[in-house]
């Protein structure tokens, strides 16, 4: 729960801001808003390849239930701030509101991670990490529908204010629940710069193969889903000719249908770190993104409005302009639903991996050093992104040429790490 309410906040906090700059920015700024709605999530991302070094060192050297209660605390005082960044339509106090509740992400992923083997047995860490990515994307989820409703209300600076105080209080409440997590590494001597502390950090994980290939495929994921979400809005307007409640159909669909596969993980796994999810969830990934592709240009080429749908309307019954039926809709939204229940698979079984095979004296720095490759990963996928559209291709075509690249990084991966097509070959029930 503490950590529900804080990745709620984290969105809904990110989502106001940024739905307040693209609809009022002459309220808070002479800047260009298209500027800095880009600009925004970098500032937020930004204290991960600043902080995660230091974060993952003082999760190792110091009890975690207490940082994560300073932490919790910490997030109240940023709250404070960003209310009076709201009242004051200061986009500065604003701006350095979100890039410190980047910071208070940061300081948290470490401990989150490292904090889940100490109370748990090795067959209970599927479950476990299923639960915490199952609220974490249902919070994404809740705090960035709240986060765009609360920016359009009057007043918003009350009503925003309010939420974010209320929402970092329940955060510190729950905290205060949290049992203690011993220190794994008490006398660690602390490097405070992060340049040469990340350094030491990835040549540590290098040194540990297995652990390392885990943590790019992790970092792959982020690459993958930041791909596809950051073009949902844009996706649904331009290709499915559908407004904002469509977009939201879209997230929806695919952060539930994370939720549901990342609390399958368990009952499939049979209660055991089992990696032959990870290349399972993978060709879930790629058939579905495909069939996204396919299902979506369909819909672009063979149905057309001339005003924005709403979610009702875009769900309901269709006929293209030859009399046919068209199913498109309900299969687009299925390939959503489907691309999210293959990545919970995907994803929570190699958290599991890292966690059961990282040495205990390093755990919280290498889980620091997952979250600034995460972070790179996922500042490499807008520039990705950004090349594919310079080649002159759309959205759906994106996707696909996603889905294909993630082809090519499993293969890698199995041709690394064996381990992983061989526990797939075994799960599905074959015998070597």
């Amino acid at each position: 729960m503490t950590q529900f309410w804080g990745a709620f906040n984290d969105n809904m906090f990110k989502t106001a801001l940024i739905t307040l700059v693209a609809f009022h920015a002459a309220s808070l700024t002479s800047l260009d808003s298209a500027i800095l709605v880009t600009i925004l999530p970098g500032v937020f991302i930004l204290p991960y390849f600043l902080f995660s070094a230091t974060a993952g060192q003082l999760a190792d050297k110091f009890e975690k239930s207490k940082i994560i209660r300073l932490v919790k605390i910490f997030e109240i005082g940023i709250m404070l701030f960003a209310s009076a960044g709201f009242f004051l339509h200061s986009i500065w106090l604003l701006g350095i509101a979100l890039f410190m509740m980047g910071m208070h992400s940061t300081l948290f992923g470490p401990v989150k991670y490292a904090y889940l083997p100490q109370h748990l047995g090795e067959h209970e860490l599927m479950g476990g990490n299923g639960m915490v990515e199952m609220g974490t994307f249902v919070a994404i989820l809740l705090g960035q529908v709240l986060g765009a409703w609360l920016a359009i209300q009057h007043p918003h600076e009350l009503i925003t204010s309010i939420a974010i105080l209320i929402i970092a209080v329940l955060g510190y409440w729950h905290s205060r629940g949290v049992p203690d997590s011993p220190a794994q590494e008490p006398l660690l001597k602390i490097n405070w710069n992060p340049f040469t502390e990340t350094y030491r950090s990835i040549q540590f994980i290098w040194q540990h193969q297995t652990v390392w290939l885990a943590i790019i495929a992790i970092s792959w994921f982020w690459f993958y889903g930041a791909t596809l979400l950051a073009q949902f809005p844009s996706f649904a307007k331009i290709i499915l000719h559908g407004d904002e409640s469509v977009f939201i159909l879209l997230l929806t669909t695919f952060s539930l249908g994370i939720g549901v596969g990342s609390l399958l993980c368990e009952r499939l796994s049979r209660r055991k770190v089992e990696l032959g999810l990870v290349l399972f969830g993978a060709i879930g990934l790629t058939l579905f993104s495909v069939d996204l592709y396919y299902s979506s240009t369909h819909i672009h080429t063979h149905w057309s409005s001339q005003t924005l749908s709403d979610y009702m309307t875009f769900i309901g019954k269709h006929i293209d302009m030859h009399g046919n039926i068209i199913f498109s809709h309900w299969r687009l939204i299925l390939d959503i639903i489907l691309i999210g229940l293959f990545g919970g698979f995907y994803i929570v079984p190699l958290y599991a991996f890292i966690q059961s095979r990282a040495e205990k004296s390093h755990q919280s720095r290498v889980i620091a050093a997952t979250n600034i490759l995460n972070a790179l990963f996922m500042v490499v996928s807008a520039g990705f992104s950004l090349w594919i559209f310079n080649q002159g291709l759309n959205i759906p075509e994106l996707f696909l040429s996603t889905a294909l690249l993630n082809i090519v990084v499993m293969i890698y991966l199995c041709a690394r790490q064996p381990a992983y097509y061989k526990s797939f070959i075994s799960w599905i029930g074959f015998k070597h």
